[in-house]
C-alpha cells in the first residue's frame, strides 16, 4: 500500500506534523519490507554487480546493533504473497515495468534502485543469526503492523505512506528520519536513536481539527496500492478542490492539499462519501461507492493476533484457514521457511518474476530456471480443494497451468506455464513432509540433475550451491565460459578463508596464506567498484545462476531442506569461525560456513583471469583454499560443456568446422571429446591453467 506524493508532503511539513523522539527503552514494530529496500538503497551498496550480500550483511547487523545498544527490542513484520483477490495486480505490473526501466538504466552505467534477487533471503538469514524476533505475513503487512503496534503502545518504523493514515496510539516514524548510525547518549549511560514522529492529531489539527475517520477515504480518493480509478478524476475536475494558505509544489502535492482541506468540511466518512458521489453519473455511483467503502477497510484492525505468534509462536489467519491449506505450508510461511513466491504460486496459481540488471536484449534471465519452478508449480497442484472456488477460476482451463508475469525486452508479459505432474505420492501437499529424506533429496536432485555421489566430497553448507551450479551448467542458454565458473566456484572460498584465518590452533604459515588470499578477494573487489564499466553478457549469465540458485532454494525449501540451505552472508560477522572448513554447527537452524556470492567480486575475478591471471597463481598461496577449490571444480566439471574447457576464442572456429563435416564423421567428433577430455584431466586436473594447445590436439584426432 501506499499514497504517492504524501510521505514527501508532510515531511515538507516536518516542524507541524512531526515531533523529535529519544528513542529507547521501547518495543518498536519494524515493516521489514520497507527496512530492508532502505539499508539496501541508503548504504551506498553497488547494486550493478547482482548483490554485494555481504555488505548489505554487515549493514543489516549494525542496525540491529544499534537498537540493541538503546535497549529497543524490535519486532520485524514481512509481508507475504499478494491478497487473495489480486486487488493489486494492475499496481504490482506498473512496478514491473518501472523497476526494469532502472535496471536497464543500471546496465548502461546510470542511476536506479533494484534490489539483488537474494536481498530478501539475506535479510531473513541475519535476522534469524541475530536472533531478532520476525513474522512473514500472509499477505500484505501493514494492518498488521498497526494491530500489534497498537496492542503494545509502541511506535511503527517504516517509509510506508499509509502509516499517515492509521491511527496508531504511539505513532509512526518514517525511516529517513531515524538516525541509528549516529546513537547519541543521554548523562554518558543512556544510548538513544534520535527519530522523528509523525502524529496524527497535529496533521489533523493542521486541517481545520479534521475528523481522523476521514483519512482512508482521503487515501482512496487520492489513489493507492488498490484503487485508482480513471472515473475519479471526474470527482476531481468537478469538485474546485480548495488549495488553502500552504503553497504546494507538483501536481500531487496540489491534489493531496485540496482533498484535505475540502474533507476537512465533513463531519464524517459517510458525509464526505454522499457528496463524493453526487459529481459521478448516476449510473456509476453504486459500483463506485461499493469499491470505495471496500478500500477503505484496509485501515481498520485486523484480525490477526500477531502477538500471540511473538509469544506462543501461534501464527492464525482467517483468510489463510479458509483456504484449507496444510498446517505445515500454514507455520512454515508465518516462519518465513517457505518464500511469498510459493504463496503466490499456491493462492493465485500466479507469479511475478522479479528484475535483475541483466542484458534486456536477452530473454530474462529466469527462463533458465523454468524447468525447476514447473516441478515445485507439480508439487502445489493439489494442495486444497477450497482453491478451486477462488482465484483459480480466472485461469485458463487447462488444469496444469500457472501464469508467470515475466520481461520481454523492456517490458512484460504474462505467460502460461505447464506444471509438471509427479508421482502419486508427490502430489499430496499435505503429506510431503511425510516423505523420508532419502526421497525428498532425490527429487531435489533429480530436478537439478545431479548425481548425489558428485557431491559427496562438497562440505555440507555447499552441496546445494554446487547441485545448482551443475544444472546452470548444463544449460545451453548459459553461455557460460571457464572464467565464469572459475570466478563463481573462487568466490565460494571466502568464507572458509574467514574461517581458516579465525581458526584457533593453525600454524602461522597457513593464517598468512588465508589472510593474503583473502586480501587479495578485498582488493579486487575495491577495484571492481571504482567504476569499472558492466560487462553486460557476464552479468546475464551471473543473473542466470542466480536465479537458478533462486529456485533451488525455493525447491528444497518446500521439500523441508533435504539439502542444508546455503549461508548467503559473511561469518565473520557473527562469531561462527571457529569452524574447520570440514565441519559445521548448526545454529538458527540454517549452516553458516560461507559468504556465498559478492557480485562485485565474481565480476572482479572475471576480469583478472581473462587477463592474465590464473587460478592457480591465485591459490598457490594457500593450499587449504586451493583443495576446496579441486573439490568443488571436480563436482562441476563433468556437467559442463567440452567447449568451455577450450582456449579463448576458439570454441566458435571449432563449431563452425563441426558443422562443415558430414554425418559419416561424428565418430571421429565423438573420439576428439575423448581426447579433449583425456588431455584435460591430465593437464588442468582442477582448472587451475587456463587451457593451451587444445585446439592442435582436436585437429589431429579429427585427421586420424
Amino acid at each position: 500500500m501506499g499514497i504517492r506524493g504524501l510521505m514527501s508532503f508532510v515531511e515538507d511539513h516536518s516542524n507541524e506534523f512531526f515531533t523529535d523522539l529519544k528513542l529507547r527503552d521501547t518495543k518498536i514494530v519494524i515493516d521489514g519490507y520497507a527496512l530492508f529496500h532502505r539499508l539496501c538503497f541508503s548504504s551506498n551498496l553497488d547494486l550493478r554487480y547482482g548483490g554485494d550480500y555481504d555488505s548489505f550483511a554487515d549493514v543489516v547487523q549494525k542496525f540491529f546493533e544499534s537498537l540493541f545498544a538503546c535497549n529497543i527490542c524490535p519486532y520485524v513484520v514481512l509481508d507475504g504473497g499478494c491478497d487473495i483477490s489480486d486487488k493489486k495486480l494492475t499496481t504490482l505490473k506498473d512496478r514491473a515495468r518501472e523497476k526494469i526501466q532502472m535496471a536497464h538504466s543500471l546496465s548502461v552505467g546510470g542511476s536506479g534502485y533494484v534490489c539483488p534477487l537474494l536481498i530478501r533471503e539475506v535479510f531473513i538469514q541475519v535476522l534469524i543469526k541475530l536472533r531478532v524476533c520476525f513474522v512473514q505475513c500472509f499477505s500484505e503487512a501493514d494492518r498488521d503492523i498497526m494491530t500489534l503496534a497498537n496492542h503494545w503502545n509502541c511506535p511503527v518504523l517504516s517509509s510506508d505512506s499509509d502509516f499517515c493514515i492509521f491511527d496508531l496510539k504511539t505513532g509512526f516514524c518514517p525511516l529517513n528520519s531515524f538516525q541509528w548510525r549516529n546513537m547519541n547518549t543521554i548523562k554518558g549511560t543512556q544510548n538513544y536513536i534520535p527519530a522523528k514522529c509523525f502524529s496524527l492529531d497535529a496533521f489533523c489539527h493542521h486541517f481545520s481539527n479534521m475528523n481522523k475517520a476521514l483519512l482512508p477515504l482521503f487515501a482512496v480518493l487520492c489513489g493507492n496500492d488498490h484503487v485508482n480509478l480513471p472515473i475519479m478524476e471526474t470527482f476531481l475536475s468537478k469538485a474546485r478542490l480548495p488549495l488553502g494558505a500552504t503553497s504546494s509544489k507538483g501536481r500531487r502535492h496540489h491534489r493531496i492539499l485540496g482533498l484535505l482541506n475540502w474533507l476537512s468540511h465533513f463531519a464524517n466518512p459517510t458525509e464526505a462519501l454522499d457528496n463524493v458521489l453526487k459529481y459521478l453519473p448516476k449510473k456509476d455511483r453504486e459500483n463506485v461507492k461499493e469499491l470505495l467503502c471496500c478500500s477503505m477497510e484496509e485501515y481498520q484492525q485486523s484480525q490477526v493476533k500477531l502477538q500471540d505468534f511473538f509469544q506462543c509462536g501461534t501464527y492464525v489467519c482467517p483468510d489463510a484457514l479458509n483456504l484449507g491449506l496444510p498446517e505445515w505450508v500454514l507455520v512454515a510461511l508465518a516462519k518465513g521457511q517457505l518464500s511469498p513466491f510459493i504463496s503466490d504460486a499456491l493462492v493465485l496459481r500466479r507469479t511475478i518474476l522479479p528484475t535483475q540488471v541483466e542484458n534486456m536484449q536477452q530473454p530474462n534471465a529466469h527462463r533458465i530456471s523454468q524447468p525447476i519452478r514447473q516441478i515445485i508449480y507439480g508439487l502445489l497442484l493439489n494442495a486444497s480443494p477450497h482453491l478451486d472456488k477462488t482465484s483459480w477460476n480466472a485461469l485458463p482451463p487447462q488444469p496444469l497451468a500457472f501464469s508467470e508475469v515475466e520481461r520481454i525486452n523492456k517490458n512484460i508479459r504474462t505467460s502460461i506455464v505447464d506444471a509438471v505432474e509427479l508421482a502419486k505420492d508427490h502430489s499430496d501437499l499435505s503429506r510431503l513432509t511425510e516423505l523420508s529424506l532419502r526421497r525428498r533429496q532425490m527429487l531435489l536432485l533429480e530436478t537439478l540433475k545431479v548425481k548425489h555421489t558428485i557431491l559427496e566430497p562438497i562440505p555440507t553448507s555447499l552441496k546445494l550451491p554446487i547441485a545448482v551450479s551443475c544444472y546452470w551448467l548444463q544449460h545451453t542458454e548459459t553461455k557460460a565460459k571457464l572464467h565464469h565458473l572459475q570466478s563463481l566456484l573462487l568466490t565460494m572460498l571466502v568464507g572458509p578463508l574467514i574461517a581458516i584465518i579465525n581458526s584457533p590452533g593453525k600454524e602461522e604459515l597457513q593464517e598468512d596464506g588465508a589472510k593474503m588470499l583473502y586480501a587479495e578477494f578485498q582488493r579486487v573487489k575495491a577495484q571492481t567498484r571504482l567504476g569499472t564499466r558492466l560487462d553486460l553478457d557476464t552479468a546475464h549469465i551471473f543473473c542466470q545462476w542466480q536465479s537458478c540458485l533462486q529456485m533451488g532454494m525455493y525447491l528444497n525449501q518446500l521439500l523441508s531442506t533435504p539439502l542444508p540451505e546455503p549461508d548467503l552472508t559473511r561469518p565473520s560477522a557473527f562469531n561462527t569461525l571457529n569452524e574447520d572448513i570440514w565441519t559445521h554447527t548448526k545454529y538458527g537452524g540454517t549452516l553458516h560456513v560461507s559468504r556465498l556470492y559478492s557480485g562485485s567480486l565474481v565480476h572482479g575475478l572475471c576480469q583478472q583471469l581473462l587477463a592474465s591471471t590464473s587460478v592457480e597463481s591465485l591459490l598457490s598461496i594457500c593450499p587449504e583454499a586451493k583443495q576446496l577449490y579441486e573439490h568443488l571444480f571436480n563436482a562441476t566439471r563433468s556437467y559442463a560443456p567440452a567447449e568451455i574447457f577450450l582456449p579463448k576464442g576458439r570454441s566458435n572456429s571449432k563449431k563452425k568446422r563441426q558443422k562443415k563435416q558430414n554425418t559419416s564423421c561424428s565418430k571421429n567428433r565423438g573420439r576428439t571429446t575423448a581426447h579433449t577430455k583425456c588431455w584435460y584431466e591430465g593437464n588442468n586436473r582442477f582448472g587451475l591453467l587456463m587451457v593451451e594447445n587444445l585446439e592442435e590436439h582436436s585437429e589431429a584426432s579429427n585427421n586420424e
